[in-house]
């Protein structure tokens, strides 16, 4: 189920019945809130970011956006949107968008509430920064060998 606006599947993600792709449209068509848009919004901004983006659907029901690793994961509650960064902690965040899960040593998280407006350039920023990590990361680990 797609939502005017969304972009097709990147060729990187899987196709076909099941795919991530299609597990998070309907993750997004079961939401008819505020929750859905907000998830469908946070989608496209990664995929602007990043159009290399792989996207995942893991742990029985969690989209998850990787490229050379974990970027981010898009988790639904019933009051919040939380895009939890699996190496937050190292990223610099000079806009404060992290407000979520600031006492760990590794992830990083943004809650957004119904209503909340995004700050669509430092979140792209952000997102980058991710990828450049795990980029960076995964050069290193392949020099090691």
């Amino acid at each position: 189920m797609k939502k005017a606006g969304m972009k097709k599947s990147s060729p990187k993600e899987a196709k076909g019945p099941g795919s991530p792709s299609e597990h998070i449209d309907a993750r997004i068509g079961e939401l008819s809130d505020w929750r859905g848009e907000m998830l469908a919004r946070i989608r496209d901004i990664i995929r602007q970011a990043d159009p290399d983006v792989v996207e995942e659907w893991k742990w029985r029901g969690v989209p998850v956006w990787e490229h050379d690793g974990i970027i981010c994961t898009g988790e639904t509650y019933k009051a919040v949107v939380k895009m939890t960064f699996a190496k937050g902690a190292s990223l610099a965040d000079p806009s404060g968008l992290f407000n979520s899960s600031l006492e760990g040593n590794t992830r990083r998280a943004i809650d957004i509430h119904e209503g909340d407006k995004i700050n669509e350039k430092a979140l792209k920023a952000l997102i980058r920064e991710a990828v450049a990590l795990n980029t960076s990361k995964r050069a290193a680990s392949a020099r090691k060998k």
